[in-house]
């Protein structure tokens, strides 16, 4: 199959991570979070990719399974689980260890199943291990963003998913039976160099898509282990798990002499983003090292984005959330601020696991909500967002009310909000049944979304007689 991106005669891993992402955009094709650059992509259609993982021989074959956090994989995650196979996730950035062990409650659902194979899942059902567990793997699941059909692999830049099988590798959890798979859209299958790939690059046997499962008959070895020239004492100390890792090797009688730190780029020659165009598309991360580092620097496009969050946190938050699913594909949650003139609104997107600025969309001013009551309690906003994306009811803007029970939900028009009612029949959590219906202002064919921006009346001028589940009631509380 011929692929959808070309890419140019002497290109770098950088100019087709940058030409990947700038496609996938450019054609709308990911889900939050956006942008996708600096990103594994979120695209389209990942859970229907995720789903022919169980189809594979290997899988059916092994008990231990690991799969990276990105958000795109939470469906093979989900797919190990369902299985009741071992499910190891690797510990975010390596900050605190090499894997975390996925274990839910017992008799789990499958809502809760699905809870525990998100970001905020892998944070509360799990429990570490170290590099001294005794572990087996058969299959490994890896993020990509760009992946070519004879198995050659292009993360994006920071060398994670290379020192994780390193690492695993050096502490025998892998061997040469085990399969590697990576899951990404159709469009991110090119053609690239394999001139590109080095000794550390990790490769994949099989890629699948939303329409295809590639099976890569690879020919490179895989790592071996770490390639110690390739770190710094700078990773060292940022990666604890790697310092203990080559004090083991080095007990062991093996060569961990690093290699040199990367010097500092000089002021005004910096290849990263500048600071004043961090408002526009987010370019490649600097690389100061060459394309055979483990991690590229990363620290000016960190410090762009610490000056974007920083220009653009209001002053004043007030307690309301709500979400913005850019254009209806996914939910945020966002906060109302005022600032100085009382009246702007910022959106400042929450990414399950940190925050981050995504968005200024504007919600239009008018919207068609619905109700959604009978939520449980304790149930958490995220697990609402995640239950609505799956849905493909994304709305424009959440209002969380989680402590009466109930959320509202607008959406772009009464379209949009009729197909998601059709979705949200039948939606349970936890065990509830949900109730999703048009907000009492609605029915009827009336149409609101202009209260949600209307100023807050006087106490004379407010209704007794109101229904408790209209939107400006819903404001007016948040805001007393």
């Amino acid at each position: 199959m011929e692929p959808v991106i070309k890419i140019n005669p002497g290109a770098t891993k950088c100019d087709i991570r940058q030409k990947v992402w700038d496609y996938i955009e450019d054609k709308n094709l990911a889900n939050f979070p956006r942008p996708v650059h600096n990103r594994i992509p979120n695209f389209k259609g990942a859970f229907t990719a995720c789903a022919k993982v169980s189809e594979l021989q290997a899988f059916t074959q092994t008990a231990e399974v690991k799969v990276d956090p990105d958000k795109p994989l939470e469906g093979a995650r989900l797919a190990v689980l369902q299985a009741q196979k071992t499910l190891l996730v690797p510990t975010p950035r390596l900050r605190t260890g090499l894997f975390n062990k996925i274990t839910p409650p017992p008799g789990a659902t499958k809502e809760q199943l699905r809870i525990c194979s998100s970001s905020q899942g892998v944070k509360d059902f799990s429990v570490p291990i170290g590099l001294d567990a005794k572990v087996k793997v058969d299959l490994v699941v890896v993020g990509s963003v760009a992946v070519s059909e004879k198995g050659f692999r292009i993360g994006k830049g920071e060398g994670y998913a290379d020192m994780e099988y390193g690492m695993m590798a050096a502490m025998g959890a892998v061997s040469e039976s085990t399969v590697v798979v990576t899951i990404v859209h159709d469009c991110q299958v090119v053609d690239i160099p394999e001139t590109l790939i080095e000794k550390h690059d990790l490769t994949v046997d099989y890629i699948l898509t939303p329409t295809r499962v590639i099976k890569t008959d690879c020919q490179l070895p895989k790592p071996q282990g770490i390639i110690w020239t390739k770190l710094d004492t700078e990773k060292l100390e940022k990666i604890p798990i790697l310092k203990k890792l080559r004090a083991l090797e080095e007990q062991a009688g093996k060569d961990v002499t690093l290699g040199a730190a990367p010097a500092p780029a000089e002021p005004g020659l910096q290849t990263g983003q500048p600071r004043r165009q961090t408002k526009q598309r987010p370019r490649q991360n600097t690389q100061q090292g060459g394309e055979g580092e483990y991690k590229r620097d990363t620290k000016p496009e960190k410090r762009a984005a610490s000056d974007q969050k920083t220009r653009q946190r209001p002053p004043r938050v007030r307690k309301e959330s709500r979400g913005d699913g850019k254009g209806g594909s996914e939910g945020e949650i966002v906060e109302k601020a005022k600032g100085k003139s009382g009246g702007s609104m910022k959106e400042k997107g929450v990414e399950e696991g940190g925050n981050e600025v995504t968005s200024q969309r504007k919600i239009p001013v008018t919207v068609t909500t619905v109700y959604l009551g009978g939520i449980p309690a304790g149930l958490r906003v995220s697990e609402l967002k995640t239950a609505l994306r799956e849905r493909e009811a994304a709305p424009l803007r959440l209002t969380w009310q989680g402590a009466q029970h109930r959320a509202f939900l607008d959406y772009s028009d009464p379209q949009a909000a009729d197909q998601a009612l059709k979705a949200l029949q039948g939606l349970s959590l936890n065990g509830h049944d949900l109730q999703a219906e048009l907000a009492k202002s609605q029915r009827g064919g009336k149409r609101t979304g202009v209260s949600n921006r209307r100023p807050r009346p006087s106490t004379a001028q407010k209704s007794k007689t109101a229904p408790p589940e209209t939107k400006g009631d819903t404001h007016e509380k948040n805001e007393q």
